[in-house]
């Protein structure tokens, strides 16, 4: 890993590769290794950076509370930092509402954006997925018993039957409370995030057995963009990239080549 300072944030970060700048931004409660097996099918082709954002992984940053633009401007100080005008984005899950911030605050600095298994900044997990996150905040009282029950609504069942040690992720994670706020809080603060004048193409993709975020959540993004594309990879839920890496990557390829 090697970091980079700004914003009061020593960010760690991976770049493996070559080719064209391709940033990966992360899940809620994942950090950049849920990108690792993506990161191998893609780096023959770009230049792969996958990084930890704050309270994530290898990150170091202050105890004072931030926002989804916070966090987008952390992506785009790094973009920079590192030597890039612009560089291809894909954010997943949380990473995918950063993605559309950075967008939104910094759209100069995307060549082409990715957003996978995400839906529209500002609407609630409520919003988006009731039943579901309600359940989730339930089995979340205890992690390490309900980790079977949290698996599911990140993996489909088929996965799970064959990759029975993706439960383990479920378990718990190294963050501890004052991150976990921190880092929950996130989508409790409102956040501008006009898209109407981003201009880059943009894919939007979703797995058709994504139990999360339902993909229509996923494709009405869509309504907010000029130049918008979708595409469904079939039999892979919410964390495509560790399930299915090889045909996120063949999809991710598709679209930056084309």
């Amino acid at each position: 890993m090697h970091t980079f300072e700004a914003n009061g944030v020593t960010t760690a970060y991976q770049k493996t590769g070559r080719g064209a700048p391709l940033v990966l931004l992360h899940g809620g409660e994942a950090d950049h290794a849920m990108f690792d097996d993506l990161v191998r099918a893609l780096s023959d082709h770009f230049t792969v950076i996958a990084y930890d954002q704050r309270d994530s992984g290898a990150t170091r940053n202050i105890t004072a509370t931030y926002s989804l633009a916070d966090l987008a401007d952390d992506a785009d100080a790094l973009i920079g930092g590192l030597g890039h005008d612009r560089a291809h984005v894909m954010g997943t899950s949380l990473g995918g509402l950063i993605a559309q911030v950075l967008a939104a605050r910094h759209p100069d600095r995307i060549d082409r954006l990715i957003l996978s298994s995400t839906w529209k900044v500002n609407k609630s997990p409520l919003e988006v997925n009731a039943d579901v996150f309600r359940r989730l905040a339930s089995y979340r009282a205890d992690t390490a018993a309900n980790a079977p029950k949290i698996a599911e609504f990140f993996f489909p069942p088929d996965c799970l039957r064959d990759r029975p040690e993706l439960i383990e992720i479920f378990r718990g994670n190294s963050r501890d409370d004052g991150q976990k706020a921190r880092r929950g809080g996130v989508l409790a603060q409102p956040v501008a995030a006009d898209l109407s004048g981003f201009d880059r193409p943009t894919l939007l993709l979703a797995g058709s057995e994504d139990r999360l975020i339902p993909n229509a959540e996923t494709f009405a993004i869509a309504r907010d963009l000029k130049r918008a594309k979708t595409r469904v990879i079939e039999q892979v839920g919410h964390v495509s990239s560790i399930q299915a890496p090889e045909r996120v990557a063949e999809a991710v390829i598709a679209f930056l080549n084309s």
